[in-house]
C-alpha cells in the first residue's frame, strides 16, 4: 500500500496541479480554455470530462504499451481516446443535455486535446497503470483548475452571477455599475490565462526559464 502512495507517485499526481500545470506551464489546452469558459458550469463539466478521459486512457494505453507495435501506437491511442470521448459524450447527452449543447463540438475535440495525447506519449507509454492513472488525474485536474478559475471571473464580471446565483448585489447596479460584456468574449479568457501565468511565474522564479 505504501508503494502506491510513494513520494514519487505523490509528485506525479501533484506536479500538474502547480509547478508543472499543463495550461500555465506547459501551455497546452489553451484553445478549449478560451472556448468553454464564458460560464462556470460548462467549464466544470469540460474539466471533469477531460480528467476522466485522460485518467482512463492513460491506464488503458499503459496496459497495452508492450503489446502495441510502435508503428501503429498513435492510431491505437486515438481509437482508445475516441471510444472514451464517445462514452462521455453520450453520458452528458443523457444526464446533462443543456451543458452538452453548450459544449457543442468541444467534447468531440477532446480526441485531439494536446494535453491528453501528450500524456499518453510522454508518460503512459513508459509507466505502469497506477502511475499512469495518477498522472492522468493530476493533469486533468490541473487543466480543470485553470478552466474553473477563468470561468469564475468571466461569468462573475460578465453577468454578475455565478452558477445562476447573483453575486454582485442590486445596489451596485443601482449605483451605476454595468456588466462587462468584454469578459464574455474569447480574448478575455486569453488575458486571464496570461495573468495566471504571470502570477505563477513571478511567484516561482524557477519557472521563468521554462
Amino acid at each position: 500500500m505504501s508503494s502506491l502512495f510513494s513520494k514519487k507517485n505523490k509528485e506525479v499526481f501533484s506536479a500538474p496541479l502547480g509547478m508543472n500545470n499543463p495550461v500555465t506551464v506547459q501551455v497546452l489546452g489553451i484553445c478549449s480554455a478560451l472556448a468553454v469558459t464564458a460560464k462556470l458550469e460548462p467549464a466544470i463539466v469540460m474539466g471533469l470530462s477531460v480528467t476522466v478521459i485522460t485518467a482512463f486512457s492513460n491506464v488503458i494505453i499503459s496496459l497495452l504499451r508492450k503489446t502495441v507495435p510502435n508503428r501503429i501506437r498513435i492510431i491505437v491511442q486515438l481509437v482508445v481516446v475516441a471510444a472514451l470521448v464517445t462514452i462521455v459524450s453520450e453520458i452528458l447527452k443523457a444526464f446533462a443535455y443543456d451543458v452538452s449543447v453548450q459544449l457543442s463540438v468541444y467534447i468531440g475535440l477532446i480526441i485531439t486535446n494536446c494535453i491528453l495525447m501528450g500524456r499518453l506519449e510522454a508518460f503512459a507509454m513508459a509507466n505502469g497503470p497506477w502511475e499512469s492513472f495518477l498522472d492522468g488525474i493530476g493533469n486533468g485536474l490541473g487543466y480543470a483548475k485553470i478552466l474553473i478559475i477563468v470561468a469564475f471571473f468571466r461569468e462573475l464580471f460578465g453577468s454578475g452571477a455565478v452558477l445562476g446565483f447573483q453575486i454582485i448585489p442590486s445596489s451596485v447596479y443601482e449605483a451605476g455599475y454595468l456588466n462587462n460584456g468584454l469578459m464574455l468574449m474569447p480574448p478575455m479568457a486569453l488575458i486571464i490565462v496570461a495573468c495566471i501565468i504571470w502570477y505563477q511565474r513571478s511567484k516561482h522564479k524557477e519557472l521563468q526559464d521554462k
